[in-house]
């Protein structure tokens, strides 16, 4: 799983090279060439090219961001640096094809807790001893300290080794996090401020033919660092991409770009946090979750306006992908 020292390492970069081998080398002849890919972006000027901006896209398949950046670099517009779980670089070929392609990892807190029980005891975490800890963890449930006794052993060993009580554990486990979370910021600064970089966030956290719920990250960073917030559809990728192979099939793109969602905008600005906070901490979300989550819900809505009906939020906003520990494996 990736470290802080890991993470403290990573540069991104103004033109990645790992984006300009894969769309010359690869792309470029796989949606040509044997069943063409047709790419489109709609309103490709709705991207501004005089400052930085994130970009949020509904997460149909694996590879919905690779044709999009290749109509990108294909149109001239700036290169992207793109939010990606933790978990991709597990594995050391996997991080140094995400370092190359200009990637940012953002260590969830379900993926550090699973992935510490994972390496403490050679397993992943059940459902229910996922639910606990993540619970522990958020401060939610109304948890008593003699609720630990009705877990299982390696529960009461993994909290015991990290303060014993459900509290210590819970302060171990932030000052864990929240250095991991101070790289996540300098890199996006880095992006937005001084490599003129748009950054591609996936804010529904995971893939999903339909919409759903958003979390709350991306709001979190934009308003930290003053950046606006394009909302863009996707539609047809999961088609061109079925699976896990990273050939497409071929048939037809449409990205659909919204116009951009100001800091100080209409859309955004009743729910504004007026006051300095460092985004992805505890303390941000138990301070300001309600406007965090009303922003969210607006640039969720705008991007389900960008979408055909089959990509569209469902009655329930229910995500489709995986749920649980899963998620992190």
């Amino acid at each position: 799983m990736i470290e802080l020292a890991q993470i403290a390492k990573l540069r991104l970069h103004r033109k990645p090279f790992g984006q300009l081998a894969m769309a010359e080398l690869a792309l470029r002849w796989d949606y040509a060439l044997p069943r063409k890919t047709d790419i489109v972006i709609e309103n490709l000027e709705g991207i501004p090219k005089d400052r930085q901006v994130f970009l949020a896209m509904n997460h149909t398949d694996r590879y919905n961001y690779w044709p999009f950046q290749y109509a990108l670099h294909r149109a001239g517009w700036p290169y992207t640096a793109t939010w990606v779980k933790g978990k991709y670089y597990d594995r050391p070929w996997m991080a140094r094809f995400m370092d190359s392609t200009n990637n940012i990892p953002v260590p969830s807190r379900g993926y550090l807790l699973v992935g510490d029980f994972r390496k403490e005891f050679g397993r992943k975490t059940s459902d229910d001893e996922y639910r606990f800890l993540r619970n522990v963890v958020d401060g939610l449930g109304d948890l008593e300290e003699s609720q630990l006794l009705g877990q299982t052993s390696e529960i009461q060993r993994f909290i015991g080794e990290r303060g014993g009580s459900l509290a210590a554990f819970r302060r171990d486990f932030e000052a864990r996090f929240e250095p991991l979370i101070d790289q996540v910021i300098r890199l996006n600064r880095e992006a937005i401020c001084e490599l003129g970089l748009n950054v591609l966030v996936f804010p529904q956290g995971t893939r999903s033919v339909r919409l759903s719920r958003g979390h709350t990250g991306l709001v979190q960073m934009a308003s930290h660092l003053g950046a606006a917030i394009v909302p863009i559809g996707c539609n047809g990728s999961d088609q061109v991409y079925p699976g896990n192979s990273p050939f497409a099939k071929g048939g037809r793109i449409v990205y659909r770009v919204g116009q951009p969602l100001e800091c100080t905008g209409p859309e955004l600005a009743p729910h504004a946090v007026r006051e300095p906070f460092k985004p992805l901490t505890r303390h941000a979300a138990e301070e300001h979750g309600a406007a965090f989550a009303a922003a969210t819900a607006v640039v969720m809505a705008h991007i389900n306006a960008l979408l055909d009906p089959p990509y569209q939020f469902d009655a329930a906003q229910n995500s489709g992908g995986a749920q649980g520990a899963a998620r992190f494996l």
